[in-house]
């Protein structure tokens, strides 16, 4: 059952350099069809967030989405290893699935449609499942039978 709770979080990294090779094509395609290159900026070391406002928001929608892979999925992963490592139960593995789905589809929504109600629908609910999950983390942890555990 480890290896089954850990294939989640691998989906989910695998997700997240999925939406990191998007932002290529959205961004550099952004730029490439800009009439006016002025309004680029001419600073050395320029970020992706120089690009705010100079190419169409929608360019930006991927960097933004794999910015929030970064943030909420760190809180996943931690969970997952310690479900792991405790030994997690069938809801465990089914709960990590169900938040994986709802990630990846958070990320499709925001990359290409983004109307907010929606995507704050996606958020609470894997949010949500997150929370089971962490929950479920704490019960396995805190009430261990140390006897129980592999030695």
């Amino acid at each position: 059952m480890q290896a089954q709770i850990l294939a989640p979080a691998a989906v989910l990294v695998v997700w997240t350099l999925i939406v990191l090779l998007w932002i290529i094509p959205s961004r550099f395609g952004a730029v490439a069809k800009l009439q006016d290159k002025s309004v680029l900026p001419s600073k050395t070391g320029v970020r992706g967030n120089d690009l705010e406002g100079v190419i169409p928001d929608k360019a930006n929608w991927p960097a933004h989405n794999h910015t929030h892979l970064h943030e909420q999925p760190t809180l996943f992963y931690a969970t997952v290893l310690i479900l792991a490592l405790m030994g997690p139960a069938a809801l465990d593995v089914t709960l990590a699935w169900v938040y994986v789905a709802l990630r990846i589809v958070h990320s499709l929504w925001q990359n290409l449609v983004n109307t907010i109600p929606v995507r704050f629908s996606l958020f609470i609910a894997s949010t949500g499942v997150l929370i089971a999950l962490a929950i479920r983390a704490v019960m396995a942890t805190a009430f261990a039978d140390p006897s129980a555990l592999p030695a």
